[in-house]
């Protein structure tokens, strides 16, 4: 690949297929694909796309030897903001034996514990690792404080490394609320919500058993679209529930997991703006039922994949993976799991500028070691990501 670098227009050229995710250019499927195409970048946008042999002059040129190109990945759920490790759960759960250190209160105790330093480097980390592997815009979330001050500094520390930042301090009732539940949601929507609000753009709840039921889910996410936090919710992971139902009532971008579905939340999410965003991550590391993606896309529910990055149930920040779980797991088509780990995540993140290769987008893109993106479930575990631009910049 070669490449000249001065200032202007920039042409990707050469390259073997592009997925715009735009459906009225090159094949005319959702993907958008284009064979022998061409990308321009003006500034932070793409300008235009189309194939190489008509691509206008520029100022500068990039060959991408023949290789594939994909929109940027725009992972819109992960967990970031945490200190700790739980890999003794993570081994006693794959060897069948018992365990009972106390999962996500094993990591808002060792949150808790660390400083502001170690609490940014550790996002830094994340965030990084994830870019290496193409994912150009990164939501992420509070949620191991549940303490007023420790909330509000997971948000403040996130804020400061990404725009996708979302409060939850309703992810589990922490253990000094473990006898008065009521009160800790009265402190979730109330002081809490005062205090966090100005470093998110998003609010989620875990609706779970064992987490937050139907009515204090509603509570929450009202309380905090008063605010001026949209609703996303934890939705029907664990068990059926109210989770999906209250996240199209409420008009939530995204209801996430989406595991345990009835015929009834498969067809509201079909008739809503809800996103139905598929975390194969977490089954993989817990060796849970996967989410049915072929039941959701038949009736035209819009699918995201997110990695569900965090210590406990799914740590991975490698959407490569999750795609490749879904193609294999779970259903979907090779360009279905592209779309949805590009265009299917800034739909939950309610994004138009994102997630696209098409004039007026951000140009956001991935270079794949590959002729085209089917290697991404078809090569698992290989790390095709050979260059990533982000904002018109190439930053690997």
């Amino acid at each position: 690949m070669t490449t000249t670098t001065t200032a202007g227009t920039t042409a990707l050229t050469n390259i073997a297929s592009l997925v715009t995710n735009d459906p009225s250019l090159g094949d005319g499927t959702p993907i958008g694909l284009i064979q022998d195409a061409a990308v321009v970048i003006d500034g932070d946008r793409v300008v235009w796309v189309g194939e190489s042999s008509k691509a206008p002059a520029t100022d500068n040129a990039v060959d991408a030897g023949g290789r594939a190109v994909i929109p940027g990945f725009v992972d819109s759920h992960s967990h970031l903001v945490f200190a700790g490790d739980r890999t003794q759960e993570f081994s006693a759960r794959m060897s069948g034996r018992a365990y009972s250190a106390g999962g996500i209160r094993t990591t808002v105790a060792a949150t808790r514990a660390a400083t502001d330093s170690e609490l940014s480097a550790n996002v830094a980390r994340y965030l990084a690792e994830a870019l290496r592997q193409g994912t150009t815009t990164q939501e992420t979330k509070s949620g191991y404080g549940l303490t007023v001050e420790d909330e509000a500094r997971a948000l403040r520390i996130a804020r400061a490394q990404t725009d996708e930042v979302t409060y939850l301090g309703a992810h589990i009732v922490p253990p000094d609320h473990a006898g008065d539940p009521a009160a800790y949601v009265a402190l979730v929507t109330g002081e809490m919500l005062d205090a966090c609000a100005p470093y998110a753009r998003w609010i989620d709840v875990f609706c779970e058993k064992g987490a937050f039921d139907g009515d204090q889910a509603r509570a929450i996410l009202t309380a905090g679209a008063a605010k001026g936090l949209h609703p996303r919710v934890h939705a029907n992971q664990l068990s059926y529930g109210p989770g999906v139902q209250l996240a199209v009532e409420l008009d939530a971008a995204s209801a996430d997991h989406c595991t345990h579905l009835t015929d009834a939340d498969v067809d509201a999410l079909a008739h809503s703006a809800t996103v139905a965003t598929l975390l194969p991550g977490a089954e993989f590391s817990t060796r849970a039922a996967w989410p049915d993606a072929r039941r959701l896309l038949d009736v035209g529910a819009t699918v995201a994949l997110s990695t569900d990055c965090n210590p406990g149930s799914s740590f991975t920040s490698s959407m490569p993976f999750c795609i490749a779980l879904a193609v294999r797991d779970m259903g979907m088509t090779p360009d279905e799991a592209v779309w949805s780990a590009t265009a299917g995540g800034a739909a939950a993140l309610r994004r138009q500028d994102i997630g696209r290769l098409t004039p007026g987008a951000r140009a956001d893109l991935a270079l794949l070691d590959a002729p085209s993106h089917v290697h991404l479930a078809y090569r698992p575990g290989v790390p095709l990501v050979t260059a990533v631009w982000r904002a018109g910049e190439r930053v690997r």
